[in-house]
């Protein structure tokens, strides 16, 4: 039996960061009034407010619009941030590419596991041709027309779904960077390793206890090959 790698798709492998701060500036002009004292964030000051889940409608009033503009900014924003029109502000992390392939080299069996749907990893996959690590059978996604409840409710669900259609191993390990990661890692027992290259801080993480926290999927897959 192998030694299998599920990996999420943001924070280990994808920078999303670009697109939530365009999408952040982007509602806070539509929202905005003349008597609003408006104060956007720099990237780094919107992102460490993501990171430590600060309130949508709490950023937008530290950016200083007004309560009511700022639940319209709150709405508005998680309307607007999975719009396939945005996805091209996402990157892939550098050291991401380089991890994947060394994983390949470890003869280690891949797996991707995402909250996004299908169509939402189009661009990406060509755009970095990720199709070459990860078979078509070992993608597990939501699809186009599912209706999603919470991620730490949806995600484990993705998890039933591989661990009933995918072949034992020896040992699994999961690569993630949210809450809902860690929830479907411990459902199954699977070793958990959080990483910081996500949309959490590593205070946040450590709240939900996964096996170990580093900084990227590069560090992952030096204790993943450290463990063999």
């Amino acid at each position: 039996m192998e030694i299998r790698v599920i990996t999420d798709f943001d924070g280990p492998l994808m920078d999303v960061s670009g697109r939530y701060y365009h999408v952040y500036q982007l509602c806070l002009e539509k929202n905005k009034a003349k008597e609003d004292d408006i104060r956007p964030l720099s990237k780094q000051e919107f992102w460490q407010l993501k990171r430590d889940r600060v309130a949508e409608e709490e950023i937008g009033i530290i950016s200083g619009l007004a309560h009511q503009r700022a639940k319209s900014f709150a709405k508005m924003r998680r309307e607007t941030v999975h719009n396939l029109c945005y996805f091209q502000h996402d990157e892939i992390i550098p050291e991401a590419l380089e991890a994947l392939v060394r994983i390949q080299d470890l003869g280690l069996d891949l797996a991707l596991m995402t909250m996004r749907r299908k169509r939402e990893l189009v661009e990406s996959f060509e755009k970095y041709e990720l199709a070459r690590f990860f078979k078509e059978d070992r993608c597990y996604h939501l699809s186009d027309n599912f209706v999603k409840t919470t991620d730490v409710q949806d995600k484990p669900k993705l998890m039933d779904r591989a661990q009933q259609e995918l072949p034992p191993a020896r040992v699994t390990w999961m690569v993630g960077d949210t809450e809902a990661d860690i929830a479907a890692a411990k459902k199954y027992q699977i070793k958990m390793i959080a990483v910081l290259s996500g949309i959490r801080s590593k205070q946040e993480l450590e709240k939900h206890e996964p096996d170990y926290i580093v900084d990227n999927l590069a560090q992952a897959v030096d204790l993943i090959a450290d463990s063999i």
